[in-house]
């Protein structure tokens, strides 16, 4: 592999909380040396020296929560064309997650993901594989063979147990394996036929609605069952504030639990949906401007440890119908990062701060020892420029999923390039 130096950026760790102008080294896809201006290594022989003077470099984004589709949904998205967004966007690892119609619940399903993300190379993707067979919620899935092919955890996605035995087994499981379990919550009798949240826009709208209550119940129910288990829980897709109090004091009791929320929660409410848009159709719902500025606040103090896209591409005809009929779910890969870039530059959180909450937060969740800029770290960077103003559209998205609300929106900050074990996978045009 080619050595490099990055010369002149700002560097920005989350994790040591450095930002400074220095070097990086990068040897044989790791990195091996930070300096300031001056530093030199000896006998460092660089194939390529990158003048990142005026740009910032920050360790690449890791996504908890990516539907890559393939194999079995292909023609709402592929491998390739997905991790080709990622690594356009500034995210270098991606959580496969598993649903009834990619179920990973065996080593071969896992391998076959790997195999093909071997021969495309544009990203990391670490598989979450099924605590049930077919996501059934019934018999549970071989999950020490699941941990042993590398799986970073099991979920059950958005699918319900049978019962709650069924969900306690699982969990027990996959505690004796050391393994996360990634919990969807959500209480299944109280959703039921429901598309978006119940309040004063359901019933001006005349839509089937959820109640915030069908999250913090089974929420409430997870930690009863972490207490007995004693499970490291991962809460996915956080939407209600009844469910961050819960989490802030299970995290004070201190049990083993991370959450995390998907970044257009943060900006979107049940508002948005007033004119019927089907692309504001999201699972869970966006919720009331109460929910959203409690989901902020546990960000900002730490109940909520990461952000990320909760990316769900579809094809064009699953938007097109009355929207309780259309699929829910936004493409949302390339506004990850711009998205968490806005909490900073709108001051909601300090910029080292957000930066933490997508790259060293969920690496530690998953086990990954990437999503920081440290010596022995591996070279997964973003370089990108600060003070280029840029609009969001259709057209510019490399996703084959264009199922977004937020075409049409302008972002301060463009990638320029993005590293993968100190190869570049993706460089910017430049400007004619």
């Amino acid at each position: 592999m080619r050595n490099l130096i990055i010369q002149q950026a700002r560097v920005l760790d989350p994790n040591s909380r450095t930002d400074q102008i220095a070097n990086v080294y990068i040897q044989d896809g790791t990195i091996v040396a930070i300096g300031g201006q001056s530093t030199t290594l000896d006998n460092f022989h660089a194939a390529e020296k990158v003048n990142a003077s005026g740009l910032w470099l920050m360790p690449g984004a890791i996504d908890l929560a990516a539907w890559l589709r393939e194999p079995g949904l292909d023609h709402k998205a592929t491998l390739a064309s997905e991790t080709r967004a990622a690594a356009a966007s500034g995210v270098t690892t991606l959580c496969y997650q598993p649903d009834p119609a990619t179920s990973i619940d065996n080593s071969a399903a896992v391998n076959l993901i790997r195999k093909i993300n071997q021969g495309l190379q544009l990203a990391n993707v670490e598989v979450i594989g099924n605590m049930t067979f077919k996501l059934e919620g019934k018999r549970l899935c071989n999950i020490g063979g699941l941990r042993r092919v590398g799986c970073v955890g099991v979920t059950n996605a958005w699918q319900p147990f049978e019962n709650l035995n069924v969900m306690r087994r699982a969990m027990e499981y996959a505690s004796t394996h050391d393994l996360t379990v990634f919990m969807y919550p959500l209480e299944h009798g109280l959703a039921a036929g429901g598309v978006m949240h119940e309040g004063e826009v359901s019933t001006r709208l005349g839509l089937p609605a959820i109640p915030a209550a069908a999250e913090t119940v089974a929420v409430a129910q997870i930690i009863a069952l972490m207490e007995l288990t004693g499970s490291r829980v991962h809460f996915c897709r956080l939407s209600a504030a009844g469910s961050v109090r819960l989490i802030r004091q299970a995290k004070r009791d201190g049990l083993a639990v991370t959450a995390d929320v998907a970044a257009h929660q943060l900006y979107l409410t049940e508002r948005n949906v007033l004119d019927f848009d089907p692309l504001c159709h999201v699972r869970p719902p966006l919720r009331a401007q109460a929910d959203r500025d409690a989901l902020l606040q546990g960000l900002s103090d730490g109940t909520i440890d990461a952000i990320c896209s909760d990316h769900q591409p579809h094809e064009l005809d699953a938007k097109l119908a009355p929207f309780q009929q259309t699929e829910p779910g936004i493409a949302s890969l390339e506004t990850l990062v711009p998205l968490t870039l806005r909490l900073a530059e709108e001051g909601v959180l300090p910029l080292l701060q957000a930066l933490r909450k997508i790259t060293f937060n969920p690496a530690r969740i998953i086990g990954s020892q990437a999503g920081c800029i440290a010596i022995g770290a591996p070279a997964d960077l973003v370089l990108l420029k600060p003070d280029v103003l840029w609009d969001f559209t259709l057209e510019k998205m490399l996703s084959q999923g264009k199922n977004t609300p937020f075409a049409g929106w302008s972002f301060n900050g463009q990638v320029q390039r993005t590293l993968l074990a100190g190869h570049t996978v993706y460089q910017a045009q430049e400007a004619n």
